[in-house]
């Protein structure tokens, strides 16, 4: 009997890891094989090791890259987390009129597709038939140019922040659900108040999914591409083809052919998302009481 349920669960597990092995592993295999091959005018197609990651290393456009998205990560994550945590709060207050119209409200921007919300605020950043521009107009002052290189990151950030702040809501709600209601008893009695208990109680139960949306921000920091993509047409003196690591990839692959070489570069990418996400998990269990 055991021996059928073990192989009952082999084949229930059998479509997971055939979708997993053609769709993830196969490909990082072949990826990482292209990263040590090089195309050449004369010889073809030549095994040239690690050369491919060693350029990428002192690669500056790269470089400039990867730092603009650092940036990025420390002023956008902490805003859109933060707002994230607000709303959960105060959804599980209990306070709120029309609490599910609410939360409904908030998370359905992440149900827009980020190419129909990159769309969407660039319509808006327009410097010339942008609704923002028009009603900067209308009040006599100057529009602001919210899609020049002063500005980008920031419109970039912008819009993440839009698209993902509920997402991360839900996220920081759901857990905050799993509360042990004898934890809010225990505080009641010890005569906390509704902020000493979001600070004392809610906010310290919250770290475990703090750290899980955070790792996930940073996943998604690094691998920033649909927005830049698409307000680049907006905006291409300000935004170029190496404006983000991912975004050079893409270029390197299939606007420059150089395929092996934007190989090398995903697998560092990749490599640099690893170190930072376990970098943030260490830290954060080490400041852990």
């Amino acid at each position: 009997m055991s021996g059928h349920r073990v192989r009952a669960g082999y084949l229930f597990v059998a479509p997971f890891m055939i979708v997993f092995v053609a769709m993830l592993v196969v490909p990082l295999a072949y990826a990482g094989y292209l990263s040590l091959f090089k195309e050449q005018l004369i010889g073809g197609t030549t095994f040239v090791g690690l050369d491919n990651y060693v350029r990428a290393l002192g690669d500056e456009r790269l470089l400039g890259g990867v730092l603009r998205v650092v940036r990025f990560f420390l002023v956008q994550v902490p805003i859109m987390l933060g707002l994230g945590l607000l709303f959960a709060l105060a959804l599980d207050s209990g306070m709120m009129w029309l609490s599910r119209f609410i939360r409904l409200g908030i998370f359905v921007p992440y149900a827009v597709p980020s190419v129909v919300a990159a769309l969407m605020w660039g319509y808006l950043y327009g410097p010339e038939f942008g609704p923002i521009a028009q009603l900067a107009g209308a009040l006599g002052l100057p529009a602001p140019n919210l899609l020049g290189e002063d500005f980008m990151l920031g419109s970039i950030a912008n819009v993440v922040t839009w698209e993902f702040a509920g997402y991360n809501m839900i996220i920081l709600y759901a857990a905050l659900r799993a509360v042990p209601p004898e934890l809010y008893e225990a505080a009641a009695v010890d005569g906390a108040g509704a902020w000493r208990t979001a600070w004392s109680v809610k906010v310290p139960a919250l770290r475990p999914a703090l750290l899980l949306a955070l790792i996930f921000s940073v996943i998604g920091s690094f691998q920033l591409f649909n927005e830049p993509q698409l307000l680049q047409r907006l905006a291409p003196n300000v935004i170029d083809s190496a404006y983000t690591p991912n975004l050079y990839a893409y270029s390197l692959a299939f606007t420059s052919q150089d395929v092996n070489y934007a190989a090398a570069v995903s697998f560092l990418l990749g490599l640099i998302i690893v170190v930072v996400s376990y970098t943030v998990q260490l830290a954060v269990n080490r400041n852990r009481p």
